[in-house]
Order: structure tokens, then C-alpha cells, then sequence
């Protein structure tokens, strides 16, 4: 029988070719795996990492509570060892999965945070529009508010990839999956600016396909765009630690506020199941629940 380190390659690749997932989300996958095959090898449990035992999991559950992890962070490393074991079943390496009996934690139930719209206003507003760094900025964030893209998606996003003509833009969600999602007028303004000016002053290589550039004129990348926003929070003089997943749940939680479907909201947001943005009906219930209360004479 192979080595176990020959099948975490194989396992990598799986994820990579079949599964189609992102450098992000392989790496991830890989470092929560390591952790555990580094635990149960250093704990002298069994040699055997290929089958090990249900109490090994157990024992590596009991050790990531004593670490005072998240249930959340621990679902997650759960799941990339569940993913593993599975995918050593279905090549018939082994014959059952450690993780049979293994029950997921709950994950405790947390409502989407977002940003309300006169802090969205306040926000933008805030940021000087005076450079070409300053432009990209607010095309940026205009963008990722205006279209409920993930950042990942945003930085992936091509020149070609725009249409400012009918206002759209074709982004590639998880699993490589295409989508239109739309700009907004607004949007479309600050882009053009951006991209007939700020882009332009920023390239360096004539032929770069990335729409937004750092200040070296390559790709911007993820930490790039955190970077970004911390800052324009700061020039904002706004007391909130914001991330760029905010701007994702407040187009949301806007959208259905003012009366969008959720299907419609579903398919913007390029979620693969209605139950991913379901979560969104409770924000903007409670919402509700708050002016009623508020407003009725007998409430």
C-alpha cells in the first residue's frame, strides 16, 4: 500500500483537477488535514494514518476544544479530514471512513453583519478621489457593493470581463462557475473614471488583462483589498472593524429590504443552494420586527 504522503499528493490534485476548487481553498483544505496527520503521528496513538481509529478523532476534537477554538473552526477542520477519508474510500484504499460516527459540531448561529446605508454613504464619501490610487479605491468598493461579488471574485475580474455599456459584469464564482451579475449606475461612473485615468497611470505592462492594479501595476490580490478597506475605514473615521465580505451582506440584505426575490438575490449572489441566502430573511425580519415596534401605536 502507498505511502500516506503519496495519497495527500494524489488528494491534492483531486481537489485542484476534479473539484475545481481555488488555490485558497486547497491550501486550506491541506493545512487542516496536516494538522491532523501531524497530531495523531506525534501522539504515538498508531503509525497507521491511513486507517486510523474513531477515538484518534475524538482524542483530535478534544485537543482542538482545549485550544478554545470556534465550533465554526472546528467544523471546518473536521470537514477537510471527512473530505480526505472519503476521498480514500472512493478509491478503494480503505474500506470504511475513521469519521463514520463522527457527528459535525453545530456551528452557533450567526446573523450576517453588514453595513447600514447611510454608512455605506459615509464610507465612500470619505475616500479622495484626487489620485489615481484614490480612484480604484472608490471603483472598488463601488463595485463590490453595487454587484455582491466575493473578493475573490473581484480580483479575479478582467478588463474584457465588463460590459459598462448594459451594465454588467461576468465574474467566475466557486467551482468555476459563470455568472452575470449587474453594475449600477453609480458604479459604472466610478469605473469608467477609474479605468480611463487611475488604470491607466497605474499600469506598467501595456498588455495586463486585471481590472484593478496595485501600485506596482499587477493584480491586486485578496490581502490587497482587506488592506484597502481597513484604510478607507480610517479615512472615514469609522469605529467598525469592516471586512469586505460586509459589503457582500449589506447588497443582500438592501436588496431584499427593498423588496427583491429571493431567487433573484440567490442567483446575484451566485449561491448553489436557496438555503445559503436564506440566512438574509432573518436580518431583514428582524429589521422589520424593529420598526413595527417602533412605529405602531400598540406595539
Amino acid at each position: 500500500m502507498e505511502g500516506i504522503d503519496s495519497w495527500v499528493t494524489k488528494y491534492e490534485l483531486y481537489l485542484q483537477v476534479e473539484k475545481n476548487y481555488s488555490p485558497h481553498t486547497v491550501k486550506g483544505y491541506l493545512h487542516d488535514l496536516h494538522e491532523f496527520l501531524q497530531y495523531s503521528f506525534s501522539s504515538a496513538q498508531d503509525n497507521s494514518l491511513m486507517e486510523p481509529h474513531n477515538w484518534q478523532v475524538r482524542n483530535y476534537l478534544g485537543h482542538l476544544r482545549l485550544k478554545g477554538l470556534s465550533r465554526g473552526t472546528i467544523a471546518r477542520k473536521l470537514a477537510a479530514i471527512r473530505s480526505f477519508y472519503n476521498y480514500l474510500l472512493r478509491q478503494e484504499v480503505i474500506n470504511r471512513s475513521p469519521l463514520d460516527l463522527i457527528s459535525t459540531p453545530k456551528k452557533t448561529k450567526q446573523l450576517p453583519r453588514f453595513l447600514h446605508y447611510p454608512d455605506i454613504e459615509q464610507l465612500l464619501e470619505a475616500i479622495p478621489v484626487d489620485t489615481d490610487l484614490g480612484l480604484r479605491n472608490r471603483a472598488l468598493i463601488e463595485t463590490l457593493y453595487a454587484s455582491g461579488l466575493r473578493v475573490s471574485e473581484l480580483v479575479s475580474l478582467d478588463i474584457d470581463d465588463l460590459n459598462l455599456d448594459i451594465g454588467s459584469v461576468r465574474v467566475t464564482g466557486k467551482g468555476n462557475k459563470e455568472r452575470i451579475a449587474p453594475l449600477g449606475t453609480i458604479s459604472i461612473r466610478w469605473l469608467k473614471r477609474y479605468i480611463d485615468t487611475g488604470r491607466n497611470n497605474l499600469m506598467r505592462d501595456p498588455h495586463t488583462k486585471a481590472l484593478f492594479l496595485n501600485n506596482r501595476g499587477k493584480r491586486l490580490s485578496d490581502r490587497g483589498v482587506r488592506g484597502i478597506i481597513d484604510k478607507c475605514v480610517n479615512e472615514a473615521a469609522m469605529t467598525l472593524k469592516i471586512s469586505p465580505h460586509w459589503l457582500r451582506h449589506s447588497f443582500a440584505t438592501h436588496m431584499l429590504d427593498r423588496g427583491a426575490d429571493l431567487r433573484a438575490v440567490q442567483e446575484l449572489l451566485g449561491h448553489a443552494s436557496l438555503s445559503s441566502t436564506q440566512v438574509y430573511t432573518h436580518v431583514t425580519g428582524a429589521r422589520l420586527k424593529d420598526v413595527y415596534l417602533k412605529s405602531h401605536p400598540r406595539a
